[in-house]
This record gives C-alpha cells, structure tokens and sequence, in this order.
C-alpha cells in the first residue's frame, strides 16, 4: 500500500491519529473508550482549526497534493455515460488534456479538463497536466462539438501551466491558446469553469473562459506560480511563501476581487481527505450554475460573458 503524502503543517493531526490506533489496539484489554473519544474530538478540532486558519502557501500545497480529485475522478463520479474524444485532427492526441460527452442530471454536457498523473508513470504519460498545442487544439474540436449540438460545455482547470519545450513552441504554443480565448468568447452555449486545483498562467485560462468561474475552497488561481515568482523577484525559490501571499492567487482574494464568481466548499481537510462528500458537494454545485445560465438566451449569455472578462483589471484613479 502506498504510503499517504502528510503535509508539514498536517503532522500534528498525523501524530494524534497515531495515538488513537494504538489505544484502539489496546482497547480489547482495557476499558479506555472515554480517552479515545477524547483524542479523537482533540484530532477533529486541531484539523478544523488548522484548515480554517490556512496560509496562501499552504493552499497551494493542498491543490497541489497527489491524492486531491482530478478531472476524470470528477468524471467518473459526478457525471455519467462518458464517452472519451481524442485528437486534434492535426497533430495527435494530448492526454494531458481529456475531454468528452457525458450525462449530467440525465442531459447531455461536453466536459473538457486538465488531466495529471498520480505516480511517475502516468505523470509522464500525462506530461504532468502541462498541455501542449494539440491539447488546446482538441479543446477548440470540442468546444465547436458542443456549440454545434447546443451542449453546455463544463471544463477542469487543474495544471502547473502550459508545457513550455521548444517543440510545443514550434507547433503554435500561444496561437493555439489564444484562439481559445478567442472560440470561448463567443461560443452560444453555457460554460463553467472550475478550477480543482492549480491554475497557472495562459495554460489554464487556454480552457477558462466562461460564464461562471467556480473555485474549490483550496486552489489556486494565478498568472504565475509562486516559485516562479520568487525566482523573478528574488532570484530564488526560497521566497514563495512571501511570493504566495503576494499574488492573492486563492479563492477567498479572487472572489473579492471578482475575478471569480464562487467558492465551491471543500470537506475539512480538503478534497483528497473525503473524496466522496466532495464530488456530492461538486454535483450540488454545478446543478446550480447550470440551471441558472440554461434560462439566459444565447446572445445574453455571449454578451454577459465578455463584459464579464472585460471589466477585469478596470481601474480608476480618484
């Protein structure tokens, strides 16, 4: 079995929990159910304390955890009859990018997301979630899929950013996410945009333009890493933390803002501690949103999203 990845500022909860299982051990020959339910209302309450006073790092240490849902749990979990779509019908199939046909409450939708790996080899296969050109591209066939059959279109945003090798450059790296923004802009159907766990750069924007941009409790969403950023400033990587709490790249400063239009609760301890009550919580949410944007008529819905990106960044001097 593998060994479950336990976060610095987690060790604690970690250390109490180890206590209980060896008091349960011993609870076959004692009478000690009244300190193991102390322990465990200790362990409760130093989790719900500890996730509830976070630091911007720390977010971006939990929406980067191996174990965290990604886009084909979402799939797997929330939604039903997917039927997977490859191809960029020019170059060839990207995995790191998954996209389909699927039912959600019984109607059809087009899902399209980000897509990681959870050990070497599947982060290999999957190129760590960083798309290239044809990943982007086979969004746009599916984006223009959707539109032509009058499918809501709901994308995953989860990636460190864009693959940026010389060959993805070489293949149109910016071209192809630029007439994304271009395509989302104006397609005539409802999307939602949820960002699961990292959203870095143009590589997540290149499938996050859309009517209502929902963010999980503890993601992040920034037009740069925190280590990139350190790296820039300080030229180093030791000052993230400090490069973290700069950006305001979390839900809660995104939402004041206005960069994002909700905050999608996560269980206490985050998505990947209660994968289940997190995708009942996930299908609650995008119910919601979908049946709200299903009433507004396609031009509305074209018209509201572009005033919508357009009035982010406006400023005035006073």
């Amino acid at each position: 079995m593998a060994k479950k990845l336990v976060l610095d500022f987690e060790k604690p909860i970690l250390e109490l929990e180890k206590k209980i299982e060896e008091m349960k051990s011993l609870s076959s020959e004692l009478d000690i159910s009244n300190e193991i339910n102390f322990l465990q209302k200790k362990a409760n309450d130093l989790r719900l304390h500890i996730y509830q006073n976070l630091t911007r790092w720390q977010r971006v240490q939990i929406a980067r955890h191996p174990e965290r849902p990604f886009t084909l749990d979402y799939i797997q979990n929330v939604f039903t009859d997917f039927y997977e779509l490859h191809g960029d019908r020019n170059y060839k199939d990207d995995p790191s990018i998954v996209g389909g046909i699927a039912k959600f409450n019984g109607k059809p939708v087009m899902i399209v997301g980000h897509q990681k790996g959870r050990d070497t080899k599947s982060n290999l296969y999957r190129n760590f979630g960083m798309p290239h050109p044809e990943g982007y591209r086979k969004a746009n066939r599916l984006f223009q899929l959707a539109e032509k059959y009058g499918n809501p279109i709901i994308c995953f945003l989860d990636t460190p950013g864009a693959y940026p090798g010389i060959e993805a450059e070489e293949r149109g790296q910016a071209e192809a996410i630029a007439r994304n923004l271009l395509l989302m802009s104006k397609l005539k159907v409802p999307i939602i945009i949820v960002i699961i766990g990292e959203g870095a750069s143009g590589g997540a924007i290149g499938i996050g333009v859309g009517d209502r941009i929902l963010m999980l409790e503890n993601s992040w969403y920034s037009v740069i890493s925190p280590e990139s950023c350190s790296s820039i400033l300080w030229r180093s990587w030791d000052f993230k933390e400090q490069a973290a709490e700069a950006l305001q790249l979390t839900a809660e400063d995104l939402k004041k803002i206005g960069i994002i239009d909700e905050i999608i609760p996560e269980p206490v301890g985050g998505a990947h501690n209660d994968p289940q009550t997190m995708f009942s919580i996930m299908q609650e949410s995008l119910s919601t949103n979908l049946e709200n944007l299903m009433k507004i008529n396609a031009k509305d819905l074209v018209r509201n999203r572009r005033e919508k990106f357009a009035s982010m960044g406006v400023w005035q001097e006073s």
